[in-house]
This record gives structure tokens, sequence and C-alpha cells, in this order.
């Protein structure tokens, strides 16, 4: 149960004929509610009229039968749902994103976080663009907008931009007539679509989403693929394709995904049990139960007790009524939901030597709580197991670590982190395991850089999630003294 926050998950739906494509998004949504609580949004494409609607807040709470019925139906919609990594995480920088231009308008939807967010924003404020968000999606449209003055089509007009854009972005993008996907050459976030039996067409960050609405999974999205949905089918433009290594966010597997989820052509549930398998050989010890921390750190678990020997037990009830604790924005609120959200099961710890394996340990706060309810609960050992390696770096890709300053494995050895969260033994998961997790597919290529410290699609300049917001402030202040 790490303290990280997930990016974004976007959701897209082509149908030849008029169809209820909002409650279909809202369902695609619901799936992929893990991966942003602040806030959530859609958008209905119903012959070139866009109506759309969001808000903050969870998905049940922004879209109320009310809300989805104006929504209405259509043949296409853009969906996503959102943790805030660039800009603020109020109703203004919620998504999708519609921009009205000369040539028609525009939704779109983006999962990941670019490096030269910084640099197109100030480019773009001199030729006299006006922001009124402070996110980096709001660069991307304007980038896109800007290219479609001149170019053929929509999709021209993202493939040129996909020129300018640099670091993690996946998007779904809703013109007028057409639906398009479109990933990082990195492939740094997923992104695949699948098709219903009735043709329509669905495009998810997971392949979770497409089972919510009885989507088949078709394929991923490639590393710099174009995907362009129409009435005619479908369409990839594949220029930017090979021209980066393949790097997707290992920690896709390690947490961010659901474990029902296939990425890349990897199943995240198996990816995970591999990664409990290298941690009981990396870190074996001599114990009576292994226990998982719900509810990434449970196929981790299983895969421990599977090498290991030692049984595999449920050592905690969730409380399924309190939202995930990363999420949390306050320290404190997040310190004293903890309890709230899960209870020891003393008959499973009580007297016992227990392996206790989690997803990641990233400040250590919760981490420390966890390991002191089991020794509440009459746990005579508890020797921590992270089936993550330990984060010494930020990540500047969609993962809400902008800093070192909260990383504990940068302040401390591995000994003195065992104490400072009151365990008996502490153990990671290697770098070198961690590239070895998925065990099939075409993931051939993983982003360690908040691991590893190397960071396939270079590092920003400005770095500070809130650069937008302090650009306005000192704007502001500039204005004022002047006056």
């Amino acid at each position: 149960m790490s303290t990280l926050h997930e990016e974004c998950g976007v959701f897209g739906v082509f149908s030849q004929t008029r169809r209820p494509v909002a409650a279909l998004t809202y369902y695609g949504l619901f799936a992929l509610q893990h991966r942003g609580q602040e806030s959530c949004g859609i958008v209905v494409g119903d012959d070139g009229l866009f109506r759309d609607h969001k808000d903050v807040g969870l998905v049940g709470q922004v879209f109320s039968p009310a809300v989805l019925n104006d929504l209405g139906s259509g043949t296409m919609a853009v969906g996503h749902v959102r943790y805030s990594t660039t800009g603020g995480d109020g109703r203004l920088n919620a998504q999708p994103i519609v921009v009205n231009h000369n040539k028609g308008r525009m939704a779109l939807a983006h999962n990941g976080n670019l490096t030269n967010a910084y640099e197109l924003r100030t480019q773009l404020e001199m030729t006299g663009s006006i922001f009124h968000t402070t996110s980096d999606t709001e660069v991307i449209s304007y980038i896109i907008t800007k290219e479609r003055l001149t170019a053929p089509s929509i999709e021209r007009a993202v493939d040129r931009a996909m020129d300018t854009l640099q670091g993690a972005y996946s998007l779904v993008i809703m013109s007028p007539a057409k639906l398009l996907a479109a990933r990082d050459p990195f492939g740094l976030r997923p992104l695949c679509y699948g098709v219903t039996e009735d043709g329509t067409y669905v495009v998810a960050s997971e392949s979770c989403a497409l089972d919510a609405v009885g989507a088949k999974f078709v394929r991923d999205v490639m590393p710099g693929e174009i995907l362009v949905f129409e009435q005619e089918g479908v369409r990839s433009l594949s220029r930017h394709c090979g021209t980066r290594p393949h790097s997707v966010c290992v920690f896709e597997y390690l947490y961010f995904a659901r474990p029902d989820s296939i990425i890349d052509g990897a199943s995240v549930h198996a990816a995970r049990l591999q990664a409990g398998r290298f941690l009981a050989q990396e870190h074996p010890v001599e114990a009576d139960v292994v226990i998982g921390v719900p509810d990434s750190g449970l196929d981790a678990a299983m895969g421990y007790a599977e090498a290991s020997g030692i049984p595999y037990r449920m050592g905690f009830i969730k409380n399924k009524y309190i939202a995930r604790t990363f999420i949390q924005p306050d320290q404190s609120d997040r310190e004293s939901k903890v309890k709230l959200k899960l209870n020891p099961i003393q008959a499973v710890v009580k007297d016992k030597r227990v392996v206790l394996v989690d997803d990641s340990i990233v400040r250590g706060t919760t981490s420390g709580q966890i390991v002191h309810l089991l020794r509440l609960a009459g746990a005579k050992e508890v020797h921590m197991m992270s089936s993550a390696p330990a984060f010494l770096n930020p990540c500047y890709y969609g993962v809400d670590v902008d800093s070192k300053e909260n990383l504990i494995a940068v302040k401390y050895s591995v000994e003195e982190i065992a104490r400072h969260i009151g365990a008996d033994s502490l153990g990671y998961l290697s770098v070198e395991h961690a590239c070895q997790i998925a065990v099939s597919g075409n993931a051939g290529g993983f982003c360690t850089a908040c691991f590893s410290g190397e960071y396939p699609a270079g590092v920003p300049k400005y770095d500070r999630k809130s650069r937008f917001e302090q650009k306005l402030s000192e704007r502001q202040k500039e204005e004022d003294e002047a006056q």
C-alpha cells in the first residue's frame, strides 16, 4: 500500500451507429478508477455536436443518472479519470479538454507527463496563446491545434505534434468524425483497444476496462503509433514506431495497473507473482506465514509463498468503503485512514513469524503503521518485503514523485529503514529482477528511472508539479509591481 499517486486513465468509444456511448464510457471509467480519484469527465460526440461534463470527485459521484441522461447517445465519447502530476487538482484541470478552432472541435484526454511542457507553453504564450488551465494536457491540445491549421487531417496534425512532444503520453482524441489513440514512442504509459460484439471500438489505458464493457481485446497500441477509428474502420500511422527503445513503466506491473489487466501482452497478475518469487529467492527468511497488504501486495505475497514453501494466508481485512490511502493529499489524513482501511486477522498472525509483502515503500510512514498493527495483533516477528526496488529518484513521466526529499531509501540504509518501520528485517526486489517480471508478451524494455536514475525520455528543466501555477503567480506579482 504505497503512498504513490496514480497518473490518469483514458477511455474512448467509436461506434458506426448512434448508441448510448456516455453510459459505456461511464462503465469504462469505473474500471479505471484506481488510476485517478481526483476528478473525471466525459465528452460525447453526436454528429459533430459535443456535450461534456466533468468535475472533482469519483466517477459515481460526478455522474448521476440525470447527468448521463443529459450526455445521452452519440457515435463517439472520450473519458478520463485524473490524478494530477502537472497542475493543481481542481475542476479547472479536469479532463477531457475541449478545444474549439477553425477546423472544428477536438476533445482530448491524456495519461502521462511531458518533460518539455514548460518550454512549449512559454513558446505558445509568446505567440499569443491564452491558457485556461495549469496542466500539460492543454499544452498538448494547443500543439495539435497549431499543427491542424496546416495539416490535411487531425491524424496528420497529431503525427506532426509528436515531433515536438517529449516525455510520456497516451492520448485519446475525438474530432467531429474520428477517434484517435496515440502512444508516445517510448510506450511509457499503456494503451490498448478492443471491439464489442456489435462492432463498437473501445480504447482504454488498461484491458480491464475493455472487459468491463464487454469488448474483446484486440491489441496494445504500439509505442509511437497513432490509430484512427472512423466509419471505414481502423487505420494505423506508424512513422514514430521503432524510433525509441520500448520503455514501459515497470511500476505499471508492480502497482498501478489492475491485476486482471494485460499490458503489452503480459499479464499484470503473472508479473506480480513472479516479483514475489524473485523476492523469495533474494530474501529468504524463516517464518510461519506469508501475508500481503491489500490489494496490490497480495499477488506478490502468493508468489513469495509459492517459491518459499511458507503458507500463504489472508492477514488483513480491508474496508472497501475507504478510498486508497495514497490518494489522500494530506499526510495526516493518509495516516489516520490506515487504521480505518486495514485490520489484521489476529488468528492468522498471533505468535507467528510473519512475512509481510507490500508493493513498495516510499516514505515509510504507512509501512510503519502496518507493521505496528501486526505487532498489536500479536505477531512475534515481522519481515517486510517490497515487491518494488527502493525508490531513489523522482519520476518525470506521470508518477507523483517529484523530489528526493521524502524518499526514505535516499536517507537511510536498508537496516535503518527496517528499524524505522519496526520490522525485524527488510528486503527490496532488485532492479535486475524487476526487469524480468513480465514473463510473457511484448514488454521487451522497461523504464526503471525511479529506481535506477536512468531516464529514457530525458528530464524536464522545470520539474515542479505546480510549475504553471507558480508561473502565473510570478506573472501576477510582476503586473502588480508594474502598477
